[in-house]
């Protein structure tokens, strides 16, 4: 009896030695092994990647409107070690993904590798292709990835996430601005504790679809009509420095980059400077009649043209006007009448108030890759004629998002305010950059030019605007093409304002004045907008 329990208690012993070495050996010999296969398990299941936070649209209502959401797509995979012929699996891999064979083989010969992507985001032309040839390890699972249920809308704002396996994450636009954001954050804690990924959050933008919409419509029209090269529109609270909409064309897909050329990516309302032209001398008043160089109402005479350093300056109509007011020079966008202004200003003092209105720094605008323009000819230059030709807006450059930014502080009775499209963000005052009164005079500046042009008059409503046809810079021989590029900036209601409106059209074909192109467009967005947002007249007696 003895020797049988003596031999039960031996046969025990062996056996809880087994399973202790057996525990051992699953947990310290092959834990990164198994470790490995649970990774490669969660992520297949979607664990692992992260759950990137979506983008959202608003409207007037507050609703959300999705803009970058999540998808499950399929994907194709590899087990290495089911693998029978590496060389023959990389081969094929390698013709349907465009991969390197080189580097599939050496994933294909990783032992400890249970589970590798090949296609994130794979066709239905490669999934026919990867059945039809049955290669035993090569298999079909799905992921989730970026999807864009408005398409090309808002596209240079939103950017794009890459289905590159090895190189994920957002590219250009928000999706790389807020990357920390949307991303997430995956992988071990504790040193080799297994952790679930931490979801990326939401992102709510101050972008209203509706208007969104209406302003790439506005601009697709404009392009089409006018065989231009490419155009910019932006809607603005000039009140705050809320973006509304920011569309520019050519445009993209963000569901398929891959078909459009790089450039195209890129935001040309942050990313791209040009010559602004006529809408220029706004702001060349606003700085003198903040300086008290000049009123309304001061006059000059107009003689067609004016020469300074062996060079000579002509209006655009190529008339003489006589004497005329400021305004009148607003009015007639008399290029004569804006370099008087400046010179009564002075130099110095035009310089320093186009530094007050931004033009020599970034608007910190919440949009990756922002550019500045250009104020050189004032700075290394500094001869009369340059001082002259920037009054109205040639020989010195700006991005669309910085004049707007400059004119809506004109709106803003002189406030300037820092432009942002993240819904998070509190308004945010850069400064005074010129007095209420100031800002007053010009804005009546504008709406008589509005009024007597007419082509941008809104029945029952006060409309402050100006018009802008630069010519293109020659940059392979030095002076000015017959290209032009046509901007109008208006906002409305003139005295409060509530939206305000830039658009931009690069080299329309035949070289149109702006008047004719971009102010009806103008004409056609803004009465959307007031509509949409119910805005009561405030000239009820026009």
């Amino acid at each position: 009896m003895g020797a049988r329990i003596t031999f039960l208690i031996v046969c025990f012993s062996v056996f809880y030695a087994f399973l202790i070495f057996n525990i051992y050996n699953l947990q310290v010999t092959k834990s990164e092994f198994y470790q490995a296969q649970a990774e490669s398990i969660n992520r297949l299941a979607g664990f692992l990647t992260p759950y990137r936070g979506e983008i959202y649209f608003t409207d007037k209502d507050g609703s959300r409107i999705p803009a970058a959401i999540n998808k499950e797509y399929p994907a194709i995979f590899i087990v290495p070690e089911e693998v029978e012929n590496p060389a023959e699996a990389a081969e094929f891999l390698a013709s349907i993904s465009g991969r390197d064979e080189v580097e599939l083989l050496n994933i294909l010969n990783k032992s400890d590798d249970p589970y590798e992507p090949i296609v994130k985001r794979a066709t239905e032309a490669q999934i026919e292709l990867v059945n039809q040839a049955d290669i035993k390890g090569i298999k079909i699972g799905s992921d989730h990835s970026r999807f864009y249920p408005l398409g090309a809308v808002a596209a240079h704002l939103l950017g794009f996430t890459s289905v590159d396996v090895e190189n994920p994450g957002g590219r250009y636009g928000l999706e790389a601005y807020q990357e920390e954001q949307l991303g997430g954050e995956a992988g071990f804690t504790n040193g080799d504790r297994l952790s679930r990924a931490e979801p990326g959050q939401d992102l709510y933008l101050t972008i209203d679809r509706n208007i969104q919409v209406q302003a790439e419509n506005t601009l697709e029209k404009l392009i089409t009509d006018y065989g231009a090269q490419g155009g910019t529109v932006m809607v603005a609270d000039p009140r705050t420095g809320k973006i509304l909409a920011m569309s520019s064309y050519p445009d993209f897909d963000p569901n398929n980059y891959g078909q459009f050329p790089v450039a195209n990516f890129l935001n040309p309302a942050v990313q791209a400077v040009y010559e602004p032209g006529s809408i220029f001398k706004v702001i060349t008043m606003a700085s003198a009649l903040d300086a008290g160089k000049i009123t309304p109402n001061t006059t000059f005479y107009d003689s067609g043209s004016l020469t300074l350093n062996g060079k000579t300056i002509k209006n655009w109509d190529l008339k003489a006007h006589g004497t005329v007011t400021m305004t009148n020079v607003i009015e007639k966008s008399i290029n004569t009448g804006a370099a008087f202004a400046e010179r009564a200003l002075g130099n110095q003092n035009f310089y320093n108030y186009l530094v007050k209105f931004g033009l020599k720094e970034k608007t910190e605008i919440d949009l990756p890759s922002e550019i500045i323009g250009s104020l050189l000819p004032l700075e290394e230059d500094q001869r009369e004629i340059n001082f002259a030709t920037a009054s109205f807006g040639q020989g010195i450059s700006m991005t669309p998002i910085q004049l707007l930014t400059a004119i809506s502080a004109i709106a803003n009775h002189g406030v300037m305010m820092k432009p942002y499209v993240d819904a998070r963000e509190e308004p945010e005052e850069i400064g005074r950059v010129v007095s209420e009164d100031a800002s007053r005079k010009v804005v009546g500046m504008m709406v008589s030019a509005v009024n007597k042009a007419e082509i941008a008059r809104i029945p029952g409503y006060n409309v402050a605007g100006k018009t802008g046809t630069a010519q293109v810079p020659n940059f392979a021989t030095g002076g000015y093409t017959d290209e032009v590029i046509n901007t109008y900036v208006g906002f409305a209601p003139a005295y409060d304002p509530e939206f305000i409106i830039m658009i931009k059209m690069n080299k329309p074909a035949g070289a149109p004045l702006a008047g004719l192109t971009v102010v009806p467009a103008f004409r056609e967005l803004a009465e959307f907008v007031i509509n949409y947002y119910n805005i009561p007249p405030d000239n009820i007696g026009q």
